[in-house]
């Protein structure tokens, strides 16, 4: 796992420089670039390192191949090199000189180009220049595991795996883009492909772009996301699905550096443990976290796990003072304002994972692949509201106005009020208005009118409609829904939440759950599989029956969050004073002081729980402050 940068067209070596020492954090091993001569200009290679698979020096990158004509920066790991690379000596052209799955790639380009996508499995984001055609390639994984944002500036290419390198870069602008705020502000990110700065883009996943003449020529898919329902039995599913995840948690098993399993006492790390255990011939490392709240501590399901599977189990307890310690370093990290709070604890779990491995396994992805978030179940009640009358709808709001605010995880107001607001706009927008922020109406009160000015997506939803569109017209609408999560909240919150959380503390995070054929295979299945009633992730569940605890599987989803209503009235407050007083808002004049003051006062006299509208313009007015 590690860190690239680096551009085609204008550019000098020092740029270069500047750009790969921004993500030292992503690969503390080794860094370095090369700067060459190309068909249209300078060619800059840069890369930090953080090594994995074959530790020696001679895997260093920029790679390139034996006659020096394509040379690669790559992030990430192909969990089936060994094979490929068996198939490419089998050819008897290739002679490696290293045992890393970097070498293997490249010659996988060399030998198939663009084809080459069709042969791999796993996790990556790579750069490659082609000397031969004065071609650039820059390619994601299927499932936007790893990021790669890119600009073009007049006739030059920049790109990098965090926008704080392509900053660096001389032609690269500040400047915020007033349409990816106003995103920012609904779903606590900044969803692909926007990035906040108005230069800069987010390469979409399963995607790679050829940059040549000066010029985009290619920004296409290679491999889509597809709802083929085939007729299966639930037992045949069930047996296909533990092979696919025993051989996909099995082969995210190699490294050749210490190597753990995040645990959170939840049903899906806790799979992940499962099968990790059963494919270890030692006892594998599991790491979690506690929180001194009880409504919001797992600790004691993770070490109920942990005794059951009989791994060395290691947790730390996290308080209101850790995480005032850690947000000077996690602000100033953010090169993008991200909101969703539970970056704090998943910071701290691999802060505290890396003192003792260097690759961890995680269980994300299962919650949008077998609808386990209580979301998916909440589209049950919609119908039964949807059909209601008008005054009913009204007394129902009312009911959820006085209903006592409450600090609890999930609380009853919390979620009363947050499904309520689903149905502010129109039902495909449902699921991101819950899990999100600022409603479009709150934004019209809170932007000021020059930026509301600027916006061509006034909602700052539209992007919803634009994926929507991508799916065949008979897409029935609950993966109309799983589909709408995959591009939003798992690629833009969860997976970001998890690389930049691990990076900063130079660990990889491997998730077995996201596998590309799991995700084909989750995607087949009737949705019946998947959701039997009020119960989530029903067929994974099942697998898991006789495995781990009963205890863990039929419990409630909690969600890895921190207290953060009560700490905004009590430890926060002072910060949250600080950030949003009307003289720092005064100082890009994008939000309306007066209504930003009305939500900290109904918040901080208990009227309201508004710790999501504070905490994203927090998180904003922290990033401004860095970055500005």
């Amino acid at each position: 796992m590690c860190g690239l940068a680096g551009f085609t067209g204008r550019g000098s070596e020092d740029d270069l420089l500047r750009m790969i020492r921004q993500l030292k954090h992503r690969g503390p091993d080794f860094q370095g670039g090369d700067l060459k001569a190309g068909r249209d200009g300078s060619v800059g290679l840069g890369h930090a390192r953080l090594s994995i698979i074959d530790l020696s020096s001679g895997a260093n990158q920029p790679f390139y191949t034996e006659d020096q004509q394509i040379g690669m920066v790559f992030n990430g790991e192909i969990y089936n090199y060994v094979a490929l690379k068996e198939e490419l000596q089998a050819l008897g052209k290739y002679h490696f000189r290293t045992t890393s799955d970097t070498e293997v790639l490249l010659y996988l380009y060399q030998e198939y180009g663009e084809k080459l996508f069709d042969k791999i499995n796993g996790m990556f984001a790579f750069a490659i220049y082609d000397f031969r055609t004065g071609k650039t390639m820059l390619a994601r994984d299927r499932m936007g595991k790893k990021p790669l944002h890119y600009s073009v500036i007049g006739d030059t290419l920049i790109y990098g795996s965090e926008p704080k390198a392509l900053l660096q870069h001389p032609l690269v602008s500040k400047a915020i883009s007033p349409d990816a705020l106003n995103a920012y502000l609904t779903f606590e990110y900044v969803p692909t492909p926007y990035s906040i700065y108005r230069d800069i883009q987010k390469l979409e996943p399963g995607h790679y772009l050829l940059f040549e003449n000066g010029k985009i020529t290619a920004n296409k898919p290679f491999w889509t996301i597809q709802f083929n329902h085939k007729a299966i039995t639930f037992d045949d599913a069930l047996s296909q699905f533990d092979d696919l995840l025993n051989d996909a948690t099995a082969s995210r098993l190699v490294a050749d550096v210490p190597l753990g399993v995040f645990l959170s006492g939840g049903l899906d790390s806790s799979a992940i443990a499962y099968y990790a255990q059963k494919n270890s011939e030692s006892k594998i490392k599991t790491f979690s976290i506690g929180f001194q709240e009880k409504s919001y501590d797992e600790a004691d399901y993770a070490r109920m796990v942990a005794k059951h599977l009989g791994t060395d189990h290691h947790e730390k307890v996290l308080t209101a003072q850790d995480s005032l310690n850690l947000l000077p370093d996690i602000t100033a990290k953010l090169d993008e304002p991200f909101a969703d709070a539970s970056i704090i604890p998943t910071y701290l779990l691999s802060q505290f994972t890396r003192e003792r491995v260097t690759v961890a396994l995680g269980g994300d992805g299962s919650d949008e692949l077998l609808a386990g978030y209580p979301t998916f179940t909440s589209d049950y009640v919609r119908g039964v509201y949807g059909s209601m009358p008008r005054p009913i709808k009204a007394l129902a709001n009312r009911v959820a106005d006085l209903l006592p605010v409450s600090d609890a995880n999930i609380s009853l107001d919390f979620k009363a009020k947050q499904f309520l607001k689903g149905f502010q706009e129109k039902p495909a927008y449902t699921h991101t208005l819950w899990l999100g922020s600022f409603s479009p109406a709150q934004k019209r009160k809170l932007l000021s009118a020059d930026v509301q000015a600027q916006l061509t997506d006034r909602t700052g939803l539209s992007l919803i409609d634009k994926h929507l569109a991508e799916l065949p017209a008979n897409t029935d609408g609950f993966d109309q829904t799983s589909y709408i999560y995959y591009m939003t909240y798992l690629l833009d919150d969860i997976l970001v939440k998890v690389d930049r959380a691990s990076m900063y503390n130079s660990l990889e995070v491997r998730a077995p759950f996201l596998d590309y054929r799991i995700v084909d295979f989750a995607n087949s299945l009737p949705e019946s599989f998947k959701r039997k009633g009020l119960t989530g992730k029903y067929i994974l569940k099942a697998l898991m029956r006789n495995n781990i605890p009963d205890d863990i599987i039929d419990r409630p989803k909690k969600g890895f969050g921190i207290p953060l209503s009560q700490w905004l009235r009590n430890e926060l407050r002072p910060l949250c004073d600080d950030l949003l007083s009307e003289e720092s808002l005064k100082q890009h004049g994008l939000f309306n002081a007066g209504y930003v003051r009305q939500l900290q006062q109904e918040h901080y006299s208990g009227k309201q729980n508004h710790r999501k509208l504070l905490w994203t313009l927090m998180v904003f007015q922290q990033w401004y402050r860095h970055y500005h």
